[in-house]
């Protein structure tokens, strides 16, 4: 598979990376079987970029990974978050100390020596990032961390991490219905030389059109997101025709269109579908046969001015910058 680079520090990943959150969080019942098979099927494929963090599960998606990648270290890049403060009554936990902590706990679930890749999973607005990315290029001296990454932060927030410590990736939500990154965000992201991560390319699923909302399960939490509410999914089913008529011409399938859309976008991003079953990586990876015609751009250009309702509740969204 393609290698795109992340950042000018030296990180090197595949062209598209694995989303393992889903595996044990968020979307429904965990098949651990099949989510491990899932990881080995994505070596065998060229990817080598996995994405998880400590608060999915907590703790689990670690664990999933580290036994998944036992014996599959070599060429592999892992790269997990940090930043919710579950531990306590703070929602979100920049301290120096939480860093320290969370990066020991997380290399023993994981099992490896080395992080390649650390982000703060959500700014924390009660500890200056000045001491947030000090603690995390501590880590970068003592061997724990090769690289660093935020994620959802504010242009402003970005140049001040950088002038810390060099930021190889922002992580940060990017698709044919959300587009809000490329006011701000993505115009310093380049300037900076930092490469982009972009997750939920699928709209969390519901870009491939295969998403029915009143099915989904009582766990599943996108039952709580506005953006998936009943009157916001048949608001939103309009971008999904529109992109399964491109899918038809392509002879592909709508989330082909919508992941060969995101890789269009620039050499710099990588995008982290995330699934938790082979028949879906494959057809992720089948992305890269899709080359999108001028014409069929067009017709997607204007999706995101339609969707409707917003990414997370109103508590969730306060910790986005923008």
């Amino acid at each position: 598979m393609e290698q795109r680079k992340l950042g000018t520090q030296g990180l090197s990943v595949s062209a598209m990376g694995l989303g393992c959150m889903g595996m044990t969080f968020a979307y429904g019942k965990a098949d651990e079987e099949e989510a491990i098979a899932t990881i080995h099927r994505a070596i065998e494929l060229g990817i080598n970029f996995f994405d998880t963090a400590e608060v999915y599960g907590p703790y689990t998606n670690e664990q999933l990974l580290g036994r998944a990648l036992k014996g599959r270290r070599e060429g592999v890049v892992i790269a997990t978050k940090f930043g919710f403060g579950f531990k306590d009554d703070r929602s979100v936990d920049g301290r120096p100390e939480n860093v320290k902590r969370v990066a020991d706990e997380s290399l023993e679930r994981l099992g490896i020596e080395t992080i390649d890749l650390c982000y703060q999973h959500r700014r924390d607005p009660s500890v200056p990032i000045e001491e947030t990315i000090g603690a995390m290029k501590a880590l970068i001296d003592e061997g724990k961390v090769r690289y660093l990454g935020l994620s959802e932060v504010s242009p402003e927030t970005l140049r001040r991490a950088h002038a810390v410590h060099p930021i190889s990736a922002l992580q940060s939500e990017y698709s044919l219905w959300e587009r809000r990154v490329e006011r701000r965000v993505l115009p310093t992201v380049r300037e900076l030389g930092i490469g982009f991560v972009p997750y939920s390319p699928l709209g969390r699923g519901f870009l491939t059109g295969a998403l029915d909302v009143e099915k989904l399960e009582e766990s599943d939490g996108r039952r709580r997101m506005p953006r998936f509410s009943k009157e916001s999914a048949r608001a939103n089913a309009r971008i999904v025709d529109a992109v399964r008529d491109v899918a038809a011409q392509c002879n592909a399938t709508p989330a082909q269109v919508a992941l060969a859309w995101v890789l269009s976008r620039g050499s710099d991003m990588v995008p982290i579908p995330g699934t938790k079953r082979r028949r879906y990586l494959e057809e992720n990876v089948g992305a890269f046969d899709v080359r999108l015609t001028p014409e069929q751009l067009e017709k997607l250009e204007g999706l995101h001015e339609h969707t409707a309702g917003d990414r997370y509740s109103a508590e969730m969204m306060q910790l986005v910058e923008q």
